[in-house]
């Protein structure tokens, strides 16, 4: 019966957060376009279906995925052994990554867009294989105790290096596929990694040191795909025909059923990787059982049902609504209502994200009574809203991508160093959460939009890039809140003496 209270508690909150995407919808419709919503029942429903595969894949969470990965960093940790716990760092992110939706959606476009020169295969296993080893890397720094901001600027440094000798159309793909590692189940199973290891360690914060591993998780790749793309691109073009004739006869239509099916059997083999990792290493290495193994059954039974019927709200609902609004909005004279849309849309779409919601519960409970979920769920929303719209200007104007990338690291790399330091690893993974299942789809679709819409654009080079900037903002917005509260703490504390 708790479950049951606990659910329908989620269910309301998750409706509620989903209610920011719905008024923007409308507002635009029919305030600014002055027309209705050929589907608006739909839109209804698949809103409702959201609400309830949000609400069950959170409390999936709670039930299984969060006690599990805590639970393996303590065993780990009492355990000692160093190779143990970094194999299960890079296994972890491995799995979590190679299967995930969004960069199955980024690589097969980019393949289809690059005419073949770009392997969606090569880069899905490419980026996985980094999310792993940037893994074990930030077990190593929570094991050690090393701050993670000089893991972060040096990172972020020779992301910048590697974009000066990078060619441009893979800057713009390699900054979203960083960006698109973490799904509401990486961002949760990686944090809970964390914080569990940071919990075990004595001397270590929980906070300072429990976070980071999802911010290193979308900084490596960026490095490791702009160096697959300098080898891909010094080597002669594909036969563009063999591609073209081996893609004919793909577009049969399935039945709604089978279709139904099948975007099933994709949730539970996106969940399948992590499940296996965590078997393997909990009764091969540990030799020990689950605890509480039909709670921990039970809460990944309810991640996959939640993500499914995620997945189906969103295409009934909100996706077509907001490719129809991309395409009225582009055909409008000015670009004045583009940059109002990316804006509002970037902000209500953060709001509804369930992995920046899991995060935020996680940090609030870690930094006893110095974070407010609720406020920083907002800082997070205007940097997203702010970097979409400064993305979208770029796009407009054809500028290089590169430049806005460096000088927002620059940006990042100062406030880092003033910043507290209680807050630096928490603000780099807010920027990791905040490109899940609900933004990267509608980002990435007005980004390749714009870019086919306007005369002079590449797609392939213009057209990614909008999901790196709704990464970085969101740091930046934290940071200077941080700073700025720790200022007038500091004032208050002077005026009082």
């Amino acid at each position: 019966m708790n479950y049951l209270s606990e659910l329908g508690h989620s269910f309301l909150h998750a409706l509620k957060n989903l209610l920011p995407i719905v008024a923007v919808v409308l507002l635009f419709q029919l305030v600014i376009l002055q027309q209705v919503p050929e589907n608006s029942l739909a839109m209804a429903g698949g809103l409702l279906i959201v609400a309830v595969g949000v609400a069950l894949f959170l409390q999936g969470l709670e039930l299984g995925i969060f006690p599990v990965g805590k639970s393996l960093s303590n065993q780990f940790a009492r355990q000692g052994s160093l190779p143990i716990l970094l194999g299960f760092g890079f296994c972890l992110g491995f799995s979590a990554v190679v299967a995930e939706p969004a960069l199955i959606a980024v690589a097969d476009q980019a393949q289809q867009i690059s005419n073949g020169r770009i392997d969606a295969l090569t880069l899905r296993l490419l980026v996985a294989a980094s999310v792993g080893a940037v893994t074990a890397l930030g077990v190593f720094r929570i094991i050690f105790g090393h701050p993670i901001h000089h893991y972060m600027i040096v990172g972020y440094i020779v992301v910048v290096v590697v974009t000066f000798f990078a060619p441009e159309e893979i800057v713009g793909l390699a900054y979203d596929s960083g960006g698109v590692t973490t799904n509401v189940v990486t961002v949760p199973l990686i944090a809970a990694l964390g914080i569990g290891l940071a919990s075990s360690i004595r001397g270590r914060s929980p906070l300072k040191d429990g976070f980071g591993l999802v911010a290193m998780a979308v900084m490596v790749p960026m490095i490791s795909v702009q160096l697959y793309g300098a080898w891909v691109y010094s080597q002669p073009a594909p036969n563009t025909e063999l591609l073209t004739s081996s893609n004919e006869g793909n577009g049969n239509s399935v039945h709604p059923v089978l279709k139904g099916l099948l975007d099933l059997a994709t949730m539970v083999r996106d969940v399948l990787p992590i499940i296996i990792t965590i078997l393997f290493f909990q009764y091969l290495i540990l030799r020990r059982p689950l605890v509480n193994p039909r709670q921990v059954i039970l809460g990944f039974i309810l991640v996959i049902v939640g993500l499914y019927a995620f997945v189906i709200g969103l295409k009934l609902g909100l996706f077509p609504i907001g490719t129809s609004m991309a395409e009225q909005l582009i055909a409008r004279e000015g670009y004045l209502l583009i940059y109002l849309f990316a804006f509002m849309i970037g902000f209500a779409t953060t709001m509804a994200e369930p992995a920046l919601l899991a995060v935020g519960k996680q940090a609030e409970e870690a930094a006893v009574g110095q974070i407010n979920a609720a406020a920083i769920r907002l800082l997070v929303a205007l940097g997203v809203a702010v970097g979409i719209t400064l993305g979208v200007w770029r796009l407009v104007h054809g500028d290089p991508l590169h430049y806005y990338i460096i000088g927002s690291y620059i940006l990042v790399i100062g406030l880092t160093l003033i910043a507290p330091r209680y807050i630096v690893a928490l603000a780099y993974d807010l920027g990791g959460v905040t490109t899940s299942e609900v933004t990267v789809p509608l980002v990435t679709a007005l980004g390749i939009g714009l870019a086919s819409q306007i005369d002079g654009r590449n797609v392939l080079i213009d057209g990614f890039g909008l999901i790196a900037f709704a990464s970085i903002f969101p740091i930046v917005t934290v940071m200077l809140y941080a700073i700025w509260a720790d200022w007038a703490n500091r004032r208050v504390k002077q005026e009082s003496v």
